[in-house]
């Protein structure tokens, strides 16, 4: 939070000027498409900007530019060199993205930073072959903790999200909507409050930190919890080839070594974390919400949807080249070992 009085300054100055915000070298123009108090925003973003300032000492740091284009347009934005840098959700786009719903699949064990990490590594060794983040500069890899439903409508079991209209964001999610018989609406996430509000939804599925971020406390009193969840969200910060090439070669080198990579994708996982964790608490201590954990039954019965949407996935991945397989029990064994 210690960077995001600073990034709101900047935001608005660049907005208004374009002007650098502060004494920078380099000061990347960092597209959001998200809420100024989001989590992404005042976590994620300003822990970058914070790694990038301290690993070349001051040489390269950030402003946020809200409203660029929306959320599915954010790699063509950085590809045509509106912004520097930006987060993409893949599952916005899709056809475009493969390899990237591994990370989604239900069924792993462990939060955000250990997937993160692990996304990171399993990029690295088996997903980085599809070029799929092409033309850009991949900064990280991230996900959300694990995807839940979140309800207008009181819902006791699994069996009650049958039918219900639900915001899905996509990728393995879609795959898991359908088989729960979700019947899927499709609206961007800074949408989801005024969808849920006016009643043009009845759900929507996202990681429980979103009641916060998206006020759903307000608007989907009811949270349908799986342990482990139903899905995740896959994430990628990524940068202008263009403005990293025009960095000095030091400069590139400790942005490589220091911040790119694993250690912006620990961070950004921790980050989705720290937004359950606070949304949890948040929705317990509000009147009126209610937190309905998943019985054994359906729990169980889960599991064998999970198995089905998982073989579906890991095909689709042995069908694009990756020995899906392998990758599959690296992002578990990488998993359980942070």
């Amino acid at each position: 939070m210690k960077h995001f009085a600073r990034l709101a300054a900047a935001a608005i100055l660049a907005a208004s000027t374009g002007a650098a915000a502060w004494a920078a070298d380099t000061t990347l123009r960092i597209s959001t498409w998200l809420p100024p108090t989001h989590g992404i925003n005042t976590e994620i973003f300003a822990g970058l900007i914070g790694m990038m300032e301290e690993a070349t000492d001051g040489q390269v740091s950030g402003e946020l530019v809200f409203g660029l284009a929306p959320p599915p347009a954010q790699m063509d934005l950085i590809q045509d060199g509106a912004a520097d840098m930006a987060i993409i959700f893949h599952g916005y786009q899709p056809g475009r993205f493969i390899g990237t719903k591994l990370i989604e699949l239900p069924g792993y064990e462990g939060n955000a930073e250990a997937a993160s990490v692990a996304y990171w590594r399993v990029h690295t060794q088996h997903l980085g072959k599809l070029g799929e983040h092409r033309g850009v500069k991949l900064v990280a890899l991230n996900t959300h903790g694990p995807g839940q439903i979140h309800t207008s409508k009181d819902v006791a079991t699994l069996a009650d999200l049958n039918g219900l209209k639900t915001r899905i964001g996509g990728g393995v999610a879609g795959d898991v909507g359908a088989a729960l018989g979700l019947v899927g609406i499709n609206v961007p996430a800074p949408k989801v409050y005024e969808t849920l509000e006016s009643g043009a939804a009845d759900a929507v599925a996202m990681n429980v930190g979103e009641r916060v971020g998206f006020k759903l406390n307000e608007v989907a009193k009811n949270l349908y919890d799986m342990p482990g969840g139903l899905y995740r969200g896959s994430f990628a910060i990524i940068m202008s080839q263009e403005t990293f090439d025009s960095l000095p070669a030091d400069v590139q080198a400790a942005l490589d070594e220091k911040v790119f990579g694993e250690p912006a994708s620990r961070m950004a996982g921790a980050a989705w974390d720290k937004s359950d964790m606070i949304a949890y608490e948040a929705t317990r201590g509000t009147e009126g919400a209610k937190i309905v954990e998943a019985s054994a039954e359906d729990q169980a019965a889960f599991a064998a949807i999970a198995a089905e949407v998982t073989a579906k996935v890991l095909a689709e991945l042995d069908a694009a080249g990756v020995d899906a397989q392998a990758a599959y029990d690296m992002v578990k064994a990488e998993m359980a070992a942070n």
